[in-house]
């Protein structure tokens, strides 16, 4: 085995060491990381610097050089409405109806997310039969894919689902809960809090299981009742975990698409339509191709990722620094 790789890396040593020799012996780090550079600014600063020119450019072409310049006016239809409460005022009411939808949507899943996996994690972390097995259980649907999570609660939540053929059998009235605006987002925002919720309840398994047990045993030596250990002891300890789990789920909040398109496809109308498939389909899949309010809309979602990541970093920086 060795006399064939001996000819391999030889033939590999020569450009390093020649590379190496004109770069310096401060700077072979740069000859390892070029492709991976390469890389990454091929399908990530390139893709950015498209999605500007894209933003600013007009018509339904796709060749940049089809494209008129037309400045901020994508950006100013985006915004241009008498009342922001009510995206009927709007004159692309569509964008306003995701917007207002992506927020009651986080909001209700994020606070969800939070308050069942902070419950899950302190069950899990207590000493109960089979610990290791629910641990696993709660984590195996992060594990699934969101179009296939989509399609299971689909399959039991449509008209002919499990959940109405229960519900008969059972003697009680059936929904049609996919049809419905009010049960559709519901069920939207239950289908992610389920999906993702093991995630998080690691992360803040995590942060319970790095108390030192000692805090505890001093609170059981004062007869301290739980409520008050909890309160006193465990959600101010676990609050910097808290945050970081907050930041992360309300980041990805903000991105979700997959599961609910699959779910409900935006509908009933535009009830279950969020901010990414807006994007999606004015870029993507409606006629015609509204590539530049596409590419605004998508500026302006980067935006709010953006400031949501430099809280997670200041709230990290501060984690370590304290």
């Amino acid at each position: 085995m060795l006399m064939i790789l001996e000819p391999v890396m030889r033939v590999i040593e020569w450009p390093i060491k020649f590379l190496q020799d004109k770069l310096g012996l401060k700077n072979p780090a740069w000859i390892f990381l070029f492709p991976n550079l390469v890389l990454f600014g091929l399908f990530a600063f390139l893709p950015v610097i498209l999605n500007f020119a894209y933003a600013v450019t007009g018509t339904d072409a796709i060749l940049l050089a089809d494209r008129p310049f037309v400045g901020a006016s994508n950006f100013t239809a985006l915004m241009d409405c008498e009342n922001f409460l009510d995206p009927n005022s709007c004159r692309d009411d569509l964008f306003w109806r995701a917007v207002w939808n992506t927020l009651r949507f986080v909001v209700l899943q994020v606070s969800l997310m939070v308050l069942f996996a902070l419950v899950t994690a302190i069950i899990l972390n207590r000493e109960i039969r089979a610990r290791g097995f629910f641990r696993a259980v709660f984590f195996f649907p992060v594990l699934l894919s969101p179009v296939v999570v989509a399609l299971i609660w689909k399959w039991i939540l449509q008209r002919e689902g499990i959940l109405n053929a229960w519900l008969d059998g059972m003697g009680l009235e059936t929904f049609n809960w996919l049809l419905d605006r009010s049960w559709a987002f519901g069920w939207s925002v239950f289908l992610s809090v389920w999906a993702h919720m093991g995630f998080y309840t690691l992360i803040l398994l995590a942060g319970l299981q790095a108390i030192p047990r000692d805090v505890y045993e001093a609170a059981k030596m004062d007869r301290a009742s739980p409520w008050r250990v909890f309160r006193k002891i465990t959600l101010p300890l676990l609050m910097p975990t808290m945050l970081v789990v907050l930041v992360l789920a309300t980041i990805k909040g903000v991105q979700t698409f997959e599961e609910v398109y699959a779910f409900t496809g935006g509908g009933p109308g535009s009830a279950t339509t969020l901010i990414i498939q807006y994007v999606y389909e004015t870029g993507f899949a409606g006629a015609p191709r509204l590539f530049g309010p596409a590419a605004a809309a998508s500026l302006l979602l980067a935006v709010v990722l953006v400031l949501l990541t430099i809280i997670q970093l200041w709230i990290n920086r501060k984690n370590v620094d304290g």
